[in-house]
């Protein structure tokens, strides 16, 4: 994930150069001035110009990202030197949102903003509808704790762990079992059943798993019910 920040960042300071042709008379200053408003970060071209430099370094940072991503480029054709070329499953709508998504990868200061922003991205460049990429839970993942230490201490690994509103934590029991997953009534954000989270029963066989999807934000307390008194707790973030 940081690869692909880093590339679209790139991105940015590359869309940032002066374009070829540009007069003395056109200050840095104002160059910079017109790059930091929204989506001219990454601009779009109208269909029927031609694309400037600016627009084939955008699309050369498009295609870095996609091809880290693993996914098929769908933007290949956007900047030929001709937009007449375009064709296949790029769509203005498509591009609009692609176009938003790589600024918010670039200035926002949330790390799910980017996440989602990122994910939303990779899935336009791949050729998914913006339906698609829009649903709810698209980027959402998938966290794993160990209930127990391989080395049979008892703890939960990792015991302090930040998510995304919408991801999934999935316990699974490791070593030194049994094992279950209380949350602290007085250490959950405010409106929360901890009983609807907590899992009542208790995890024996190895490889055992209890999972459970977050969706409100805020900080949670949990613990090993059989061994709170050993030091067993952990703290969930869900941002």
């Amino acid at each position: 994930m940081m690869k692909l920040i880093c590339l679209a960042l790139l991105a940015g300071h590359v869309a940032a150069a002066p374009v070829e042709g540009v007069g003395a008379d056109k200050s840095v200053e104002t160059l910079e001035s017109t790059v930091s408003r929204g989506r001219e970060l990454f601009p779009l071209y109208s269909i029927g110009t031609k694309c400037a430099r600016l627009c084939s370094s955008r699309d050369r940072a498009i295609k870095e990202i996609v091809d880290v991503g693993r996914v098929k480029p769908m933007m290949e054709h956007i900047c030929d030197g001709n937009a007449q070329s375009v064709k296949g499953p790029v769509k203005a709508l498509e591009m609009l949102a692609l176009n938003d998504d790589l600024n918010t990868v670039v200035q926002s200061n949330s790390m799910c903003t980017r996440r989602h922003a990122m994910a939303r991205a990779a899935g336009l460049a791949a050729g998914l509808a913006l339906s698609q990429v829009s649903a709810p839970g698209f980027a959402a993942e998938t966290k794993m704790v160990k209930l127990g230490a391989d080395n049979g201490q008892l703890v939960f690994v990792p015991d302090e762990i930040k998510i995304c509103k919408g991801d999934t934590v999935t316990w699974v029991n490791n070593k030194a079992g049994p094992h279950n997953v209380v949350f602290d009534e007085e250490a959950v954000p405010s409106g929360v059943n901890v009983e609807s989270i907590s899992m009542d029963g208790q995890l024996g066989e190895e490889g055992e798993t209890f999972s459970k999807k977050f969706d409100t934000p805020g900080t949670y307390g949990y613990y090993c019910e059989p061994h709170r008194g050993a030091g067993m707790v952990a703290t969930l973030i869900v941002a």
